[in-house]
């Protein structure tokens, strides 16, 4: 492989195994069967110089035993020093796109290996097992190949530990070392595009989207900051510019952030088909995508699970993007609960309640109906999307109807309709009742 190690280069982590020696004594029993030919034949050959008396057939023998033996220790040396290296790119992948795993063998030692078998360990929902036969590694040199792994399921998968099958040029002896390391390839949801309609939702500071509250005295008591290279000149406080004789620019206004919650629900209850694709993971899937969706657009966005389960905690926040990598990671991996409804979801502690309000939700009884209704009354406008296509459709759009009498606007995921669809009617339902203004 010509391609330079792309993970050295950017500076990127990768899993460097080392293993130590083994004893000799394992080393040997690597023996091939044309190794222990060669022993068989160089004691036999001995033997029959001793009884017959010829130093000539003596000197055959001992060259016989002398090969396998030189070829275990010099493949011996060589296991104990080859080192590999794994790197992933990328090491995250929305399910059903492809990750490339790069693995670079080292030679380092000043003897050259023989052929190398190399095995990668991988779960089996990612295929089977890469296999590579590699020409034996010049002294100081070094190898590199790649496969490829997808999966059409979200997860944690391990990749490894590599397995390497080591034999010498005269094929005598065949060792084999498994390395200690393994990385991990995570496995996003999958994730729809959605319009770019507008939500709303509540905002933090004094933006464009939010009446700066001013103080008592006026404008003039706004505490103005020095000038400096590049600010706009139509900033320029001017009575403290005279007050001060220099230069002085009223301060930047905090920036407009908008606040959402959304609420997955992961009740096994609430799921009660299964299949491909099951209702839970469209409905995980959904959730991923709105997330994406509103970390591109800048939202704060907070994670609440009907266990009580809030990502960020209470007090959290970070980068936008930053924090959207971290509720996929965790969308990577949610499973079912055995909660019987949304009480710890009510009680969960927030920092402030959210204007805008997202729920992607199974089959909702009358019971959890009312305890969603709850939760609405916290928020300035809430959406409810419920994965539809398990039960009877009556019974279906009386639990939907329930949701919108509780202060939902409540639609139906049926499988097999876009999301961005749900999403613009949504949008619209949302502005025509007022919920959507910031």
């Amino acid at each position: 492989m010509a391609a330079s190690w792309p993970g050295a280069a950017a500076g990127t982590p990768v899993s460097q195994d080392a293993e130590e020696r083994g004893p000799l004594r394992a080393a040997f029993s690597g023996l091939t069967t044309r190794g222990r030919s060669f022993l068989a034949a160089g004691v036999a050959s001995a033997a029959c110089a001793y009884l017959l008396g010829q130093p000539d057939l003596l000197r055959v023998g001992a060259l016989l035993c002398l090969l396998p033996v030189i070829a275990v220790l010099t493949t011996h040396r060589t296991r104990g020093r080859v080192t590999a290296s794994r790197w992933l790119a990328p090491a995250r992948v929305p399910a059903g796109q492809e990750c490339r795993v790069y693995l670079r063998l080292h030679n380092p030692t000043r003897v050259p290996s023989g052929v190398l078998l190399l095995q990668d360990r991988v779960p089996y929902v990612l295929g089977p097992r890469p296999r590579f036969v590699l020409d034996r590694i010049e002294p100081g040199g070094q190898r590199e190949v790649s496969y490829r792994v997808r999966s059409q399921l979200r997860g944690v998968y391990p990749l490894g530990p590599l397995q390497l099958r080591l034999a010498d040029p005269f094929g005598m002896v065949e060792l084999t070392r498994s390395f200690r390391t393994h990385d991990t390839m995570t496995v996003l949801p999958a994730v729809e595009p959605l319009p770019p309609v507008r939500f709303g939702g509540g905002s933090r500071g004094a933006g464009a989207g939010r009446p700066r509250a001013l103080a008592l005295a006026g404008e003039d008591d706004l505490i103005p900051r020095a000038y400096r290279h590049g600010d706009d000149v139509r900033r320029v406080h001017w009575r403290s510019t005279a007050h001060r004789g220099a230069l002085m620019v009223r301060r930047e206004e905090s920036p407009h952030q908008a606040r959402c919650t959304v609420l997955l629900d992961t009740r096994r209850a609430g799921y009660v088909l299964g299949g491909m694709p099951a209702p839970f993971e469209r409905t995980v899937s959904a959730a991923a995508s709105v997330v994406s969706h509103l970390a591109q657009q800048g939202y704060e966005i907070t994670l609440l699970t009907d266990t009580g389960a809030q990502l960020p905690p209470p007090g959290g926040g970070g980068d936008a993007m930053e924090l959207a990598g971290r509720l996929m990671d965790f969308l990577a991996v949610v499973d079912h609960s055995d909660e019987p409804g949304f009480e710890r979801a009510l009680a969960a502690p927030r920092d402030a309640d959210p204007a805008l309000l997202l729920a992607f939700l199974g089959s909702v009884d009358a019971g959890s109906a009312a305890l969603l209704g709850g939760l609405r009354q916290r928020a300035a406008g809430a959406v409810a999307s419920v994965a539809a296509g398990q039960l009877d459709p009556r019974i279906e759009q009386e639990r939907v109807a329930a949701l919108r009498q509780a202060g939902w606007i409540a639609l139906s995921q049926h499988p097999g309709v876009p999301l961005a669809s749900l999403w613009e009617q949504a949008a619209n339902e949302l502005s025509s009742t007022g919920g959507g203004r910031a």
